[in-house]
């Protein structure tokens, strides 16, 4: 454990020294592309342009035999193009692989001054985060770069859950978390094929009626004590949380359900692995117009948070002022990229 003194010290001579808050962006969805096609490199420009987020992933859905031109071909995309406000991120092989060093020795080392964070698979604890910390400072120093480039774990094993708390606290290049379901439900022995999403079996079974007749079943969320461990280790230490991939690209209306349970739940964005659920994360994670305008409301009613009020009837305090000023400053983030969404919610 590093003594509170050394904990925003760079870990590596010449490296830049570490953040002490995270930067304000938006980041309604990660956007992932498989970087050894090129047809999908082609596309990268024009997407940058509709996500708040570009995501080159090296590791799970590459093939082994493609994991070198995965990385070769991010690297020249990285190179070739204008990010402008859309964050660049890479989810690099995990550390357990034989691709993990040269994922990060290359990238950092041709594009590291225009890499945001890189994602860690499978972090089961926080001596992952160590090692990861250490080595990208040793390569910011050697290759100049000039800004700390941060940390997202995935959260994919059981062990990775149990220790999501130290997880977050391990490094001040700690970006956030985002749940991987997949892999967490083999982990945990869970018996479903389903990536992310509810399952028919997983309910509560209303009580027995006296008339004997039909009862009902109630579908329930088979991620929620998760994503709720997850969003506490996160927000508890000034991190963010994310839900991960939703995999039936087909059933849009149960990909917005799930999505909108994580941002209730306080996660700030999602995966997006087709150009279908862009336009979903966009909406679920940008506040309801009604929500911001009432939130607006309140604070106007309140503008040092303190005291009380009736507005339509409801009392308003401190504890509201709080809820409110959350949705409205997500709606003025929001705002600065969404024109739109800008002049319904009046700013």
């Amino acid at each position: 454990m590093k003594l509170p003194s050394n904990f925003y010290k760079p870990l590596a001579i010449g490296a830049p020294e570490p953040l002490r808050e995270l930067p304000v962006r938006l980041e309604r969805m990660l956007h992932f592309f498989p970087p050894h096609l090129e047809k999908m490199r082609a596309k990268l420009p024009e997407i940058a342009k509709q996500v708040d987020v570009v995501v080159g992933n090296l590791e799970d859905a590459i093939p082994a035999d493609a994991k070198e031109a995965a990385r070769a071909g991010f690297i020249e995309a990285a190179a070739k193009t204008d990010f402008g406000q859309t964050g660049l991120w890479v989810r690099v092989n995990s550390l357990n692989s034989p691709w993990i060093l040269e994922d990060l020795i290359q990238v950092v080392g041709a594009v590291g001054n225009k890499l945001d964070v890189v994602m860690l698979p499978k972090a089961e604890g926080p001596w992952d985060i160590h090692y990861l910390d250490q080595i990208l400072a040793q390569l910011e120093a050697r290759n100049g770069v000039r800004k700390p480039i941060l940390i997202h774990a995935i959260l994919e094993t059981a062990q990775g859950v149990k220790n999501v708390d130290d997880i977050a606290a391990a490094s001040p290049r700690m970006h956030g978390m985002s749940l991987g379901p997949a892999d967490l439900s083999a982990s945990r022995g869970m018996k479903t094929t389903r990536v992310g999403g509810g399952h028919p079996f997983y309910g509560v079974l209303e009580d027995p009626k006296a008339d004997g007749g039909v009862r009902g079943f109630f579908q329930q969320d088979l991620w929620h004590y998760t994503v709720g461990r997850m969003v506490d280790a996160c927000m508890s230490n000034g991190l963010r949380a994310f839900y991960g991939p939703f995999g039936d690209f087909q059933d849009d209306a149960a990909c917005e359900a799930q999505f909108r349970n994580a941002f209730l739940q306080g996660c700030v964005g999602a995966w997006s692995l087709h150009p279908n659920q862009i336009a979903i994360a966009k909406r679920v994670f940008s506040p309801d117009v009604g929500e911001v305008t009432f939130a607006k409301r309140i604070i106007d009613a309140m503008p040092d948070g303190t005291g009380a009020v009736m507005i339509d009837g409801k009392m308003q305090d401190d504890a509201t002022w709080k809820q409110a000023k959350v949705i409205f400053d997500l709606a003025k983030l929001v705002a600065t990229k969404d024109p739109a969404l800008a002049a319904q919610y009046g700013l």
